[in-house]
């Protein structure tokens, strides 16, 4: 666990800026992994264990600001960028989004008439459902030149292949004046990066009998990266933690003495962030017949665990999922196990629907940082850890070869 726990730290700290596309964290993390394939031994099924491939991405690599009235917000603290976000700088008074106009043609109309190119919006979370009922008023809200969303829990980041001309900013509802209508002085540098290149990376280790069959374990290693000069997102459980059961899963196949009977092939996948793309594209582009998988491993999420474990596919796959659940009962090595059906939320699904049998393994409970600011190693429980990796090498082992 004193690796396990290093490891976490190495991959969420402020030096992998993130593992995204702002100052090639993900390309630093790739290196990081890369040499730790190399120690373990792992054998390469591509050069230098390197799949590349590229993607278009919206970054945030420079300044992010946002001041209302005398009070100056804090990025990834008050306020976020949203990931098709556009670039600019504006100072102007807020306009808020009378939810009048909903109701009332009167205030509606008055809204309508107001050009917004140079101004700033405000509007509710709670209130961007109801503009689908009323595309005139939407219609004119994308005229503005910023658009500011209020949220009341929580900001939750995310990526985008695409770039707005508008500037799209969230906010804390907590942290925005009383008066609405407040003083606001913004700027945003939005950079579209249209072929960024990043990477698969793969090994594994060849079987004792059949080493032409292959079960597969499957981690993302990249996060969201950083978004202006300061705020980044460590990805702690998101998703160093499955990263470093991959890695913890790869040494313990590397001794001689655990060497399957079957071929184990270990791949962290780029680009799960911005829409599940490394594992799409290696399925598009397979370094071996799909059709020789036994069975795949996805690992997601797993630095808490006090609530047990969330087995995606479970009732998908029935008779392999009652076979995980009785040794789990023999073992006990997590509080529960639970079962969801089919889900498109990690990098098993491209196989899923491509016929390859595959579980999504998650943990519940626990911390509920996700994608923010403080999903941070120092703040992971790990509480399943072990039983989770206990629980994995005892279900890898009932896959016997085939007679």
């Amino acid at each position: 666990m004193a690796r396990v726990r290093q490891t976490i730290g190495t991959l969420a700290a402020p030096a992998m800026h993130g593992r995204g596309y702002v100052r090639q964290g993900d390309q630093q993390a790739a290196r990081y992994l890369r040499k730790r394939f190399q120690d373990l031994g792992l054998q390469p099924l591509a050069p230098a264990y390197s799949q590349p491939f590229t993607l278009p991405v919206n970054t945030f690599p420079g300044q992010l600001s946002l001041q209302c009235g005398s009070v100056r917000l804090k990025p990834g603290v008050d306020f976020i960028a949203e990931p098709a976000s556009g670039g600019g700088s504006l100072t102007t008074l807020a306009l808020p989004l009378d939810t009048l106009a909903f109701t009332d043609e009167a205030v509606k109309q008055q809204f309508l008439n107001q050009p917004l190119q140079d101004r700033v919006v405000v509007l509710h979370q709670r209130n961007l459902a109801r503009l689908q009922r009323f595309p005139d008023l939407a219609r004119h809200l994308d005229e503005a030149r910023t658009r500011i969303t209020l949220v009341d829990n929580k900001l939750t980041a995310s990526i985008a292949q695409e770039q707005a001309s508008q500037i799209r900013l969230q906010v804390l509802a907590s942290k925005w004046p009383a008066s609405e209508k407040a003083h606001v002085q913004l700027k945003v540098e939005a950079k579209l990066q249209p072929a960024y290149t990043t990477r698969n990376l793969i090994g594994y280790v060849c079987g004792r009998v059949q080493p032409d069959s292959f079960l597969v374990i499957t981690a993302h290693y990249d996060h969201l990266g950083q978004m202006g000069r300061r705020a980044y997102f460590p990805g702690a459980n998101d998703n160093a933690s499955g990263t470093a059961m991959l890695l913890e899963l790869a040494a313990h196949y590397s001794l001689p003495a655990n060497r399957p009977a079957y071929s184990v092939v270990f791949i962290l996948f780029g680009a799960e962030e911005a829409g599940l793309l490394g594992s799409q594209y290696f399925t598009e582009h397979p370094l071996f017949p799909l059709t020789r998988i036994r069975f795949l491993v996805n690992l997601d999420l797993l630095g808490t665990g006090e609530e047990g474990l969330t087995v995606v596919n479970g009732r998908l796959l029935e008779p392999t999922f009652q076979r995980l659940t009785q040794l789990n009962d023999t073992g006990h090595f997590v509080p529960q196990l639970a079962a969801r059906g089919r889900a498109a939320n990690s990098d098993h699904f491209p196989f899923s629907e491509r016929g390859v049998p595959a579980f999504f393994f998650y943990t519940r409970g626990g911390i509920t940082a996700y994608h923010d600011i403080y999903d941070r190693a120092e703040t992971l429980p790990l509480t399943a850890f072990t039983g989770v990796f206990q629980l994995l090498t005892a279900f890898l082992a009932s896959f016997g070869p085939e007679k």
